[in-house]
This record gives structure tokens, C-alpha cells and sequence, in this order.
């Protein structure tokens, strides 16, 4: 059976970004001149404008805590149907706690889910080609 859901398009400015989700590694933007992460990544930094960049490989291993998330139990785009209910979170790195992601935490009861709650990132490959970060609850 084909993806239903929509699939994030890479852009000049996050191919990166999904080039090492696709080889299941996470790749975060980072500013040469002020030293901050930035993500989403863009053309230029968001804190000093500055379009000198770069980008920081954490590998595969990736822990962080959950910050912040909602329990959908609609389907608000075409294919998440089958998903509900569907936790999206926004979660804190471990290794770069200003950096917050957003993503489906996935094999978990939404009952059990919790602010501070750990979490491990795991990719989910949607195409041949693609893959998604994800997380899945974390000892």
C-alpha cells in the first residue's frame, strides 16, 4: 500500500535536514557566527542573521524529554485516519536542550504521556527513499 500522508518536500534550505533523516541520522543547523542551533533551519540565522552555517551531525542516538504535546483524535489532514488518537509532541534534545522538535510519539497510550516524560527518537521510513523522525517512549 502507498503513504497516504503528506510527505515533507526538501528545500535548498532543509535537504540537509531530511538527506540525514533519510540515512536515519539527525542533522541540526548551526550558526558560525553566534554559535546557536537553528531549527527549523533557514537561509540565515534567526537570532543574528548571520547566513554563515553549518550543520551538526548527533547521530542516531537520540534521547530527549517531551516539553510540550497534544492529543489529536481527528484526523486534520488526509491519511492520519488510522493513527488516532495521535500524539504529537514538541520535544527537548538532550544533547541540545535548546533545540525542540516536533514529532508523533508513537507505541504509547496517551494516558501514559507526560511532560518531562523520556523519550528515544526512531525514524519511521514512509517511502523507499524517505524516512521520518519519530519518537517512541524511552526507559
Amino acid at each position: 500500500m502507498d503513504y497516504q500522508k503528506p510527505i515533507p518536500l526538501k528545500n535548498q534550505d532543509n535537504q540537509p535536514y531530511w538527506d540525514g533523516a533519510d540515512r536515519h541520522e539527525l542533522l541540526i543547523q548551526t550558526c558560525e557566527s553566534c554559535h546557536q542551533y537553528a531549527h527549523p533551519p533557514g537561509p540565515a540565522c534567526a537570532k543574528c542573521g548571520s547566513t554563515e552555517l553549518s550543520w551538526e551531525n548527533f547521530g542516531s542516538d537520540i534521547k530527549g524529554t517531551i516539553y510540550s504535546f497534544v492529543v489529536s483524535y481527528r484526523p486534520f489532514l488526509p491519511g492520519f485516519q488510522n493513527d488516532l488518537p495521535l500524539i504529537i509532541a514538541i520535544v527537548e534534545l538532550e544533547k541540545a536542550p535548546t533545540v525542540r522538535l516536533i514529532g508523533n510519539i508513537q507505541e504509547c497510550n496517551p494516558d501514559n504521556v507526560k511532560i518531562g516524560m523520556p523519550v528515544k527518537m526512531t525514524w519511521v521510513d514512509i517511502t523507499d527513499e524517505r524516512a521520518l523522525p519519530q519518537w517512541i517512549p524511552s526507559p
